[in-house]
């Protein structure tokens, strides 16, 4: 006879369980290689980058002292001559704890700190670092305010500041905090100093000329971001001036995706024996009106401001806010190695209505064979640039009537149309020029002149 039935859980098949044990193991494994390796190689970046930071020039004075700008809240508490006042002191404090500080070996005529040195901006006629204001001769037909680049200064601005002066614009061009001073001073500055600056600069010209009276806001590279932005807070807030056109100039859109973790990389100078790893790079300072060297935190800080920006452009223009938008004129290289070219159509003019705004592409010197300088698919970038037309702003592609001549026309798309119209400029491509770059527009040729005036 069979013995009687009972229940046992220890006679239960185990082998469930047992696999189940095994694949959190397993698991628990493979999440410790991964945190691992990532350790590791973060290890390895910091170390490479510790190594890479401490085997250039020393840290100077002015890669080291950082003088007192107005935050963003100040600056939108304060009034134009209120900010000159404070740039006043900025350029003291400079002059106080660098310039009268130097050590004899650094007082040579290359530095521009050295008060002897002919590259010494307090010995131009103007000293271009600063802010500034143009008037017309008679009474404004409007106002215009410029945002110059990333390590620049106004200087950049002044060019395109006279050919407004010369059609009657009143033109306020700000000096943005942590710019012509010290290169340290973009290490202390945020973008939002920068967006604080031109809305005191749009206060101020709409103060000199009144209302009624056109206002234009013109940004170059990382300005040409700071105007964007201020276009979006003057949809936002109606005490803001209200900008009836804006013109970038290779405008900072987006840049590589690299830049977001620009951080990182001054991460080492947290401890005081790693500070130059804060820089991505220390250089000689001889230009007057532009920073050499470049701090971490000007990376991240342009970063952040496009970050910011495009998808609050995404955002209005799927609210329909974008209508309010005025007129959006840019000019753009095709290949830049500074701001990208590809952001500019997919991040601002795609999102645009069709308010008349226009994108004037300044295309390679076609007829300069470049063979193996540039990459074969920067021969097919242009067509690959836009999406199909019609589209609702204006193309003018500046380039080559032909592959092999040197003579420039304008390849024109209007706004909705699917044709284009070739118009002879009747000029041609220096042999020397490749293409443009970021600063070729806004540059004169008077850039290491020592100018008797504006």
């Amino acid at each position: 006879q069979d013995p009687p039935l009972s229940f046992n859980a220890n006679h239960l098949p185990q082998r469930g369980f047992n696999e189940g044990d095994a694949m959190g193991s397993r698991m628990m494994k493979l999440l410790k290689l991964a945190a691992g390796l990532i350790l590791t190689g973060a290890l390895l970046f910091l170390g490479m980058r510790i190594y890479v930071s401490q085997r250039g020039a020393p840290l100077e004075a002015w890669h080291t002292f950082a003088p007192q700008e107005l935050t963003a809240e100040e600056i939108d508490r304060a009034d134009w001559k209120q900010y000159l006042v404070a740039e006043n002191a900025v350029f003291e404090q400079v002059r106080t704890e660098v310039t009268q500080r130097l050590d004899a070996d650094e007082r040579v005529p290359a530095n521009r700190y050295f008060e002897g040195s002919p590259v010494y901006p307090g010995r131009f006629a103007v000293d271009w670092n600063r802010s500034f204001v143009l008037e017309p001769p008679g009474d404004p037909v409007g106002a215009a305010i410029f945002l110059h680049g990333l390590t620049d200064s106004p200087y950049s601005m002044r060019n395109i500041a006279r050919l407004y002066q010369e059609r009657g614009f009143l033109a306020v061009v700000p000096r943005l905090p942590g710019h012509g001073t010290v290169p340290a001073g973009l290490s202390e500055a945020e973008w939002q100093d920068w967006a604080a600056a031109a809305r005191l600069a749009a206060r101020e010209a709409r103060r000199r000329v009144g209302p009624g009276r056109p206002l234009h806001v013109i940004g170059y590279s990382n300005g040409g971001a700071v105007a964007m932005k201020y276009a979006l807070d003057a949809i936002d807030d109606s005490n803001l001036p209200h900008p009836d056109r804006i013109v970038l100039i290779s405008p900072m859109i987006g840049i590589t995706e690299w830049a977001r973790f620009a951080g990182l990389a001054g991460l080492p100078a947290v401890l005081p024996a790693f500070a130059k790893s804060a820089w991505l790079s220390v250089l000689p300072e001889f230009n007057p009106f532009k920073y050499n060297s470049f701090p971490v935190n000007a990376a991240r800080q342009s970063s952040l401001l496009t970050r910011a920006l495009q998808p609050r452009i995404a955002r209005f223009a799927r609210e329909g806010r974008l209508l309010d938008m005025p007129p959006v004129l840019t000019f753009q290289s095709l290949t830049d190695f500074t701001v990208s070219t590809q952001a500019v159509v997919d991040a601002l003019y795609s999102q645009l209505p069709a308010n008349g705004s226009e994108l004037v592409l300044l295309d390679l010197n076609r007829s300069t064979k470049f063979g193996p300088l540039l990459r074969p698919s920067t021969e097919t970038l242009l067509s690959r640039l836009f999406p199909e037309a019609p589209r609702p702003y204006r193309t003018t592609i500046v380039t080559n009537a032909d592959p092999d001549s040197a003579e420039v026309v304008a390849r024109v798309t209007e706004a909705g149309a699917a044709t284009e119209e070739v118009r002879p400029l009747g000029l041609d491509y220096p042999k020397e020029v490749f293409s443009l770059s970021t600063s070729a527009s806004t540059l004169g040729p008077w850039h290491y002149e020592a100018s008797a005036g504006p």
